[in-house]
């Protein structure tokens, strides 16, 4: 039975039906070099500004080069670091700035490499236009290339792999067990109705949606906001889909009719990580949201996936990935919530301040945008009474377009005067010494103390951002 996201559009078709990891990777294509430049506006992970996950990553491989140098002796060998998916650069630039700091005696950070690897030039060239980046130019690399196959680089030649929110990105098939059979969710794509009627050449744009044809499509209005998808279900195609033994025996675990992601993308880099990682290497750790509750994947309910600008983005479905990783001969496996690696690395508890804004009395469908807006910039200059960032920077924070003029110039007014050295980002790190310290700033912009302590030592949301690492 076919469906429709919003049955009223009228959605006049524009592509055939395909499995859904072909669409979503048609997709993000066009996403990333039609929308590419605006992606903060979509889309932001906790190391587009926030710095707390880099220094962690880098005091963790400080720590473990050190002690492996010393078990074998004084160790002089490169060390070469790959990150899957660089983004902005921030990561990069945080992680190097902070090694070379923790890095007194000059052991580790001289002898790095770290090599950017993404498959689009430009988001190469943006990263490697980070300013925090410069002063490590001469540790830095970038390598065009998917991350199924990291051409150019040699087997067994790697020491660290990261990547930070890459998965969800990947290709991703969703599977169900229907009557003995293992279906998947294929898609259809159609365009609203309202969209259809300003476009004069629909044939050329169909051509140039199919082709992928970026720079005839940037002649059309923008239009993936506006997809409407019709989706059914159909049996595997068993031989277009890798490790059927392994996933099959999964899905016996799981009940009737319940779709549960299967994230083929994330088990490539497992593939090509195991190809890549030298003897003894730290590892491969990969940060996403998700989960490895077999009853939250057993849930009928659960998101599978969100959309952002047109882009799916799935949750990972962390008890396969940790299955794969073991038939592929990777050992070591951990998976933990990533603010408990950030809270381990800074000895102190952590909640981000999405997770504080959330406690706010008023938080959620009570405040128009506007307020959200006020609510937040409010938040972010009672915790920079306490907060110092080793880094200098503006925070970026467009303002929403429809507030009464004088709020506007209020926030607008806020927003400037907020210090340079104060929280990054919306999406960032918060300390339980940083509350703690502010907690009367706090009270008076409405938090309840009590509700911070309580969100302070919450247990995992079931879909939570989670740290995943192998060797």
């Amino acid at each position: 039975m076919s469906t429709l996201q919003d049955a009223d559009a009228l959605p006049q078709l524009i592509g055939d039906y395909k499995p859904l990891d072909q669409w979503q990777a048609h997709l993000n294509t066009l996403f990333y070099r039609l929308r590419g430049d605006q992606l903060r506006t979509y889309y932001q992970t906790f190391a587009s500004a926030d710095y707390r996950l880099a220094h962690a990553l880098a005091a963790d491989y400080f720590e473990k080069v050190m002690k492996r140098d010393k078990a074998k002796g004084a160790a002089t060998a490169p060390l070469i670091v790959h990150e899957w998916g660089p983004g902005n650069g921030n990561l990069a630039a945080c992680f190097l700035s902070h090694l070379k700091v923790i890095d007194k005696a000059g052991q580790v950070y001289p002898r790095v490499t770290y090599v950017l690897v993404d498959w689009e030039q430009s988001v190469l060239d943006r990263a490697l236009a980070h300013p925090d980046l410069a002063p490590h130019n001469d540790r830095v690399e970038a390598q065009l290339a998917t991350v199924d196959h990291v051409s150019g680089a040699a087997d067994q030649s790697v020491d660290r792999i990261i990547c930070n929110e890459l998965w969800n990105d990947l290709p991703t098939k969703l599977m169900a067990k229907n009557a003995g059979e293992i279906e998947e969710e294929f898609l259809r794509p159609n365009l609203s109705e309202s969209l259809h009627a300003t476009i004069q050449d629909w044939s050329g744009f169909v051509r140039a949606f199919e082709a992928k044809d970026i720079e005839t499509l940037k002649t059309f209005p923008p239009f993936l906001d506006d997809l409407v998808w019709e989706k059914e279900y159909r049996k595997v195609e068993w031989k277009d889909v890798p490790y059927r033994k392994t996933i099959t025996e999964f899905l016996k675990t799981i009940d009737e009719q319940v779709l549960v992601p299967i994230n083929l993308g994330a088990f490539a880099t497992l593939k090509e990580a195991k190809r890549l990682l030298a003897p003894g290497a730290i590892g491969f750790s990969a940060f996403d949201a998700g989960t490895a509750d077999m009853q939250v994947l057993n849930d009928p309910d659960k998101p599978c996936y969100g959309q952002f600008g047109g882009q799916y983005s799935f949750m990972i479905n962390f008890a396969l990935v940790e299955v794969m990783a073991k038939h592929l001969g990777l050992g070591g496996v951990t998976i933990e919530p990533q603010r408990e690696f950030i809270g381990r690395s800074l000895n102190t508890n952590v909640i981000t301040l999405m997770d504080l804004l959330a406690t706010h009395p008023s938080a959620g469908p009570k405040l128009q945008p506007w307020e959200q807006d006020r609510l937040v910039l409010k938040t972010i200059k009672a915790l920079n009474e306490a907060y110092e960032s080793p880094y200098s920077r503006m925070l970026e924070f467009p303002l929403q377009q429809n507030m009464p003029r004088d709020e506007r110039e209020t926030l607008n007014g806020m927003l400037l005067s907020l210090k340079r050295t104060g929280v990054p980002d919306t999406v960032a790190y918060l300390t339980e010494e940083e509350l703690s310290a502010t907690s009367r700033d706090l009270e008076t912009v409405g938090y309840d103390p009590d509700t911070l302590n309580v969100a302070l030592t919450a247990p995992p949301s079931p879909i939570e951002y989670l740290h995943f690492l192998c060797r």
